[in-house]
């Protein structure tokens, strides 16, 4: 089972406060902890949210807004790409993790579709073509 592990932004996030360097160094521990084990995939952490752009899209019509963005708590400040084998494996994964924030703060988890959620309307050629699309990532990233 593939999951998006979310961290969730925090005024200090948004005010782009950098971590502590004790913080830096008990995520890369952490980090280590899940590539050993074989769990993460990859991940990263993002700049705050007035760095960033939103396209509304109206049917054909595309609205570009500038950050920041107004609801802190709806917004992600980082997140990293597991695979697990259960959503309990990514839980117990989750507790371990030491706080991402200089204050309180989230981590939302959240399974990736799989082809078989998408049933019949997934077609064996949009399945080939997901296939060929994700091998041709992976070899662009190996190289």
């Amino acid at each position: 089972m593939r999951v998006m592990v979310m961290v969730k932004a925090s005024p200090q996030s948004e005010a782009g406060e950098m971590p502590s360097t004790a913080l830096i160094e008990a995520m890369g521990k952490y980090n280590e902890e899940l590539v050993k084990a074989g769990i993460m995939q990859g991940g990263d952490g993002l700049h705050p949210s007035s760095k960033g752009k939103r396209v509304l899209f109206s049917g054909t019509s595309r609205t570009v807004i500038d950050g920041p963005f107004t609801e802190t708590k709806e917004l992600v400040a980082g997140y990293w790409l597991w695979t697990v084998k259960s959503m309990d494996e990514a839980l117990e994964w989750v507790k371990r993790c030491p706080n991402p924030m200089p204050s309180d703060s989230e981590i939302e988890i959240r399974p990736l579709f799989e082809a078989e959620d998408f049933g019949a309307e997934f077609t064996p050629e949009l399945r080939e073509q997901e296939e060929r699309l994700r091998a041709e990532i992976e070899a662009r990233n190996a190289s």
